[in-house]
């Protein structure tokens, strides 16, 4: 099979290649340096001239406070050429497998979000990436939208990295600990993508549409500072922990609304895969391998 994997240097599309690779697949990674994702014509471009058997999207413009101010960016990156790609995806009857967000619910709930589940973005980058899931929706059939939340791995901006410096810079740090969701090891992600992949290419269909797909167990971002810093000690990544203590959303207002309550249910995902999902915890353990062993992280 060949795959076109646009975003193929970020934080999902960098261990997607690597993986699918090794794998046997006949990856073609598209960076934004090759592709505009912001140009529709570039993406047309790409998928005419590869012949794709298969294409992930792991393209998005990500910046959920800078897209406030730049909303007409956020809108076409996230929706406008999300839909010419499935546009033309569905012309030429490729899958699609597009990476969406928790930020397309408003983070009211009480329980974790089923697929079924009104969506209610609350700020521009929701809004854009669930017009992105809806134009999909509108022009494929044969797609799958995987919505992610907290997203850590070696490569890209996250909050685990961010962690790290900020901790090795400061004795004190102070987090949020009124918003509640499921942090999602990239290698859990790609693992997930990987099964659709062979799965499709055994029986040529999928049960097409929506799913959760992040790692196992809940947190806040105070709870999950608290388990990187305890882990980077433990494996000898830094030598002393900070202070960090807990605060409220109000106490650090940002641009963009977040939801206070985003945890997904993946067990449509997990039913689908067969087994449960790894505990974020266990993703953390795996990342600080990585930083141990690859003195390269980007």
């Amino acid at each position: 099979m060949r795959i076109i994997i646009f975003g193929a240097a970020g934080q999902v599309g960098s261990d997607c290649c690597d993986q699918l690779d090794r794998a046997g697949f006949k990856v073609i990674p598209i960076t934004r340096g090759e592709v505009d994702f912001a140009n529709i014509k570039d993406i047309i471009s790409a998928i005419d001239s590869h012949k794709p058997d298969m294409v992930i999207n792991a393209c998005a413009y990500t910046a959920v406070d800078k897209a406030e101010s730049e909303a007409k960016l956020a809108e076409q990156i996230n929706h406008l050429s999300v839909a010419g790609l499935a546009r033309v995806c569905a012309e030429d009857d490729i899958p699609l497998i597009h990476l969406s967000t928790d930020y397309v619910f408003d983070g009211t709930g009480k329980v974790p979000y089923r697929e079924t589940d009104p969506v209610k973005p609350l700020g521009i980058y929701g809004i854009s990436k669930q017009k992105g899931e809806q134009a999909i929706q509108d022009s494929c059939q044969h797609f799958i939208i995987l919505r992610t939340s907290w997203v850590f791995g070696q490569h890209g901006n996250n909050f685990v990295k961010t962690m790290l410096r900020v901790g090795a810079e400061r004795e004190i740090l102070k987090v949020v600990d009124d918003q509640r969701g499921r942090p999602s090891y990239v290698g859990d992600i790609v693992n997930s993508i990987q099964t659709f992949i062979e799965r499709y290419q055994d029986k040529g269909k999928l049960p097409w549409g929506i799913y959760h797909c992040s790692s196992n167990g809940e947190t806040t971002w105070y709870g999950f500072a608290e388990a990187i810093f305890s882990t980077a000690l433990a494996t000898g990544t830094l030598k002393k922990l900070p202070k960090v203590e807990p605060i409220t959303s109000s106490e650090y207002p940002t641009p963009a609304p977040r939801p206070k309550y985003s945890v997904l249910s993946t067990e449509k995902l997990e039913t689908f895969l067969g087994y449960n999902l790894p505990h974020w915890q266990q993703g953390l353990e795996k990342f600080f391998k990585q930083i141990k062993n690859n003195k390269n992280i980007t």
